[in-house]
């Protein structure tokens, strides 16, 4: 079975790939509402202009390769169903945090001295400061800034 694969995008901006069975499929699964967003939830999705997807390498492959083991649907499906789990659990932990903003290695150095109520914080850091953070046994962790698309406040 050959499948569609769009790319796809939610009304906040999250860009994603949808594998159907064929255009009448995205439209039905859409309209029934099964298609949402990994990233938000979100059930206001487009499709956005893309190149098709070709498989050519058996243009380049050598005769005596073995074909690549296919990922059924099932599997597909289970796969696109847990990445977006992960990134629900990911985007709730980091709302559950105080954006502190530019103030983010004085406030983490303060919490770590004791100056501050202990809490969990996020915000921006230059490399300096997080090196800094890092030599006095702060740790911190660099989060992509998509997870922190101005909704979690």
């Amino acid at each position: 079975m050959a499948l569609k694969v769009f790319d796809l995008q939610c009304e906040h901006g999250h860009v994603f790939e949808g594998w159907f069975a064929s255009h009448d499929d995205y439209d039905a699964q859409r309209a029934r509402g099964l298609v949402a967003c990994p990233m938000c939830d979100s059930k206001e999705i487009a499709k956005r202009l893309s190149a098709p997807h070709l498989n050519v390498s058996h243009l380049h492959a050598p005769e005596s390769a073995p074909p690549a083991p296919a990922v059924g649907m099932d599997e597909k499906a289970a796969m696109v169903a847990l990445q977006a789990r992960v990134m629900r659990q990911v985007r709730e932990l980091v709302r559950s945090t105080e954006n502190v903003g530019p103030r983010f290695a004085e406030e983490a150095r303060r919490i770590h001295e004791g100056e501050a109520d202990e809490r969990p914080i996020r915000g921006t850091a230059t490399q300096e400061e997080r090196t800094a953070l890092a030599d006095d046994g702060i740790e911190v962790m660099t989060l992509p800034s998509f997870l922190d698309d101005g909704q979690l406040q």
